[in-house]
């Protein structure tokens, strides 16, 4: 007698053998029908597994995370049956499920193209058709290098190969298809269903090495049912219309020179005046809760991330140079050692704490040139860093004090859905500190999520190195997800860098450091607000308040009157004088997301009015020019200042 607990509490006693599928029939017929896998004592494992022990029991469905994640990762090995059947001698490297889909890496002389999606599109749903049984089968190591050797799949044999001696290797079967795996999967090929499609092919380094062979990546995304699938192309589509590099070039914001600076971005006139008031809505935001602000060189010599830790786990990514001195220096690719020796000058109480220092620091990583993307990757940006010395009897307070503060800020951009996840100790070997120190990092995070009411999720082994850390998800107009803020939690800079405080004793005490990033990085803000808002950006944040129009040249000087006017108001407006018919202006201000035309005629000028077009509307009002400039006003004000 077997005995399972339902995530209900409820108990069933089940006789004999069992596996997933028995306790999911227990339940009810249609469960059954809807399981794809099952999680015993919160590990996922297939429906056939035995359960030989009394267990906690979940039955995962396609309308879980855990469910879909599998079906995905299912999908792909569908994908590379149905390539191997169409193309037998592709040989079959990796294919995992990653957000809204999967891909799988296949080696092929012949590059695949688009054209050939519908092949394997059909060839895929005929696989699903036939309902095939996925098995799962464990082969000894030479056994199973064997195995695919004799196949040809020598991208398999060398998997294997690397594996650690205690590895479990795991290959799964359906039909004559047989790949490595280390699963769960679905319980036949017909569970996956229709709700596929394939995306794009790229290329791919054999194991992310430039210096291995090039690979042909096919992407795909995956779901549930159609109706999902729908939704997300749908998304897609919309996602297109927002993309920040079209708009960008539409607004002229900025452009990126490939040649001679991969991964900079050249702001224009319009877009460093938004970069401008980015930074300067959170100086203002920073200033008002206590903060001051440093500034720290550009250029430090490598020893400073040695000692911190991050040329171990990053140097790779450092730009760095040897002078004529033979002393090695690098472009700063992170604040956190400058703020460290900012707070070493001098000697510091436990009176002076917390100090919360902040830094617009400008940094540089090298990313490899197939991953930047516009803004959202880049190889130089800057980051609105902020530093928090204090005691650990204040690191609590400043954790939930900086994290209403962040919440505080993305209302202000009118992201209301929040995600907070606490990014737990990461399984590497450039993790520093002691586990008693990570355990009480991370329960002080916990703990002062949980007194406050904050929900959360855990990221288990998704830490900085040197201490945990809360990350912050943000859900845009249409439903994507973006990680911006950070908090991380260190107790192992300030030992490495040996600083401290008098306490009220007399004696040093080490302070706690509190990293903290509230947008993230002024680019990848930038660019998540305007496919945020579509261009449409918040009159306070536009570059191009206003723009007035002149029906015909007679009116020029009206025009000018109150562009002066608004001006004089703190407004930022521009009068559009050229020789070209009203209904022109409007296409072209539209088209470049001006939020505000205002259009003046006759009775405009006799009137002291102005007739208002905003951005978006086909509807227009006619407004006294006062109190048009006053709405403005209003309007154009920091959100956080108007309270």
């Amino acid at each position: 007698m077997v005995k399972i607990t339902l995530p209900d509490g409820s108990v069933l006693d089940i006789k004999g053998n069992i596996c997933g599928y028995d306790v999911a029939a227990k339940i009810s017929q249609g469960l059954a029908k809807a399981a794809l896998a099952v999680k015993v004592n919160d590990v996922l494992q297939d429906l056939t597994t035995p359960i030989t022990t009394d267990s906690t029991v979940t039955i995962i469905t396609a309308k879980d995370k855990d469910g879909l994640h599998i079906l995905r990762h299912s999908a792909s090995h569908v994908m590379a049956q149905a390539v191997k059947e169409l193309w037998p001698d592709v040989q079959v490297t990796i294919g995992p499920a990653i957000d809204n889909g999967f891909y799988y890496d296949f080696a092929r002389k012949e590059p695949f193209k688009v054209e050939d999606f519908e092949i394997i599109e059909a060839k895929m749903r005929e696989i699903v058709k036939r309902d095939e049984k996925i098995e799962r089968i464990v082969l000894p190591r030479d056994e199973a290098i064997k195995f695919f050797k004799d196949l040809g799949e020598h991208y398999k044999a060398e998997i294997i190969n690397d594996l650690p001696e205690s590895e479990i290797i795991s290959l799964y079967k359906q039909g004559s298809f047989t790949d490595l795996c280390r699963g769960p999967h679905v319980p036949s090929t017909g569970k996956i269903g229709d709700a596929f499609k394939l995306m794009k092919v790229a290329g791919a380094y054999w194991r992310g090495n430039s210096e291995n062979e090039m690979l042909q990546r096919i992407y795909a995304t995956a779901w549930a049912d159609k109706k999902d699938l729908k939704a997300y192309l749908e998304m897609l589509e919309e996602a297109a219309k927002r993309d920040h590099r079209k708009l960008g070039r539409e607004m002229d914001l900025f452009h990126f020179e490939p040649d001679y600076a991969p991964g900079a971005v050249f702001w224009h006139d319009k877009g460093y005046k938004v970069y401008r008031k980015l930074i300067e809505y959170m100086r203002n935001r920073q200033e008002n809760n206590g903060y001051t602000e440093i500034s720290t060189p550009s250029v430090m010599d490598r020893c400073l991330w040695e000692t911190s830790g991050h040329w171990d786990k990053y140097g790779a990514h450092n730009y760095s140079g040897t002078t004529e001195d033979n002393r090695c220096f690098c472009i700063k690719p992170m604040n956190c050692p400058g703020g460290l020796l900012v707070f070493k000058q001098g000697i510091k109480s436990y009176r002076d704490l917390p100090m919360r220092v902040a830094e617009f620091g400008k940094v540089n990583r090298y990313e490899a040139s197939g991953a930047l993307m516009g803004l959202m990757r880049v190889r130089e940006f800057t980051q609105d860093d902020a530093h928090i010395f204090c005691t650990p009897e204040q690191m609590e307070e400043e954790c939930i004090r900086t994290l209403k503060l962040i919440l505080d800020i993305y209302k202000d951009f009118g992201f209301e859905e929040v995600k907070i996840y606490l990014s737990t100790r990461p399984d590497s070997i450039y993790r520093i500190g002691s586990d008693e120190i990570w355990d009480l990092c991370e329960n002080s995070l916990a703990n002062a999520l949980t007194s406050h009411g904050y929900e959360y999720e855990i990221n288990p082994g998704e830490g900085a190195f040197y201490g945990p850390k809360l990350e912050f998800i943000l859900k845009d107009a249409i439903g994507r997800e973006w990680q911006c803020g950070t908090i991380q939690v260190d107790m192992n800079l300030p030992e490495r860098f040996d600083i401290s405080y008098i306490g009220e004793d007399g004696e040093k005490h080490r302070p706690v450091m509190l990293h903290r990033a509230l947008f993230g990085s002024i680019e990848r803000f930038l660019g998540i607000l305007i496919e945020n808002h579509a261009g449409k950006l918040p009159l306070w944040l536009s570059p191009e308040q206003v723009v007035v129009a002149p029906i015909v040249s007679e009116f020029d000087g009206y025009a000018t009157e109150v562009v002066k006017a608004l001006k004089k108001a703190g407004l930022t407006a521009k009068a559009d004088l050229r020789n070209e018919k009203i209904n022109y202006k409007i296409r072209e201000h539209s088209l470049a997301k001006i939020p505000v035309i205002a259009v003046v005629g006759a009775k405009e000028q006799e009137n002291k009015t102005v007739t208002v077009r905003r951005l978006g509307s086909d509807k227009q009002e006619v407004m006294p020019l006062d109190k048009f400039i006053a709405s403005l006003v209003s309007e154009a004000t920091m959100p956080h200042l108007g309270e």
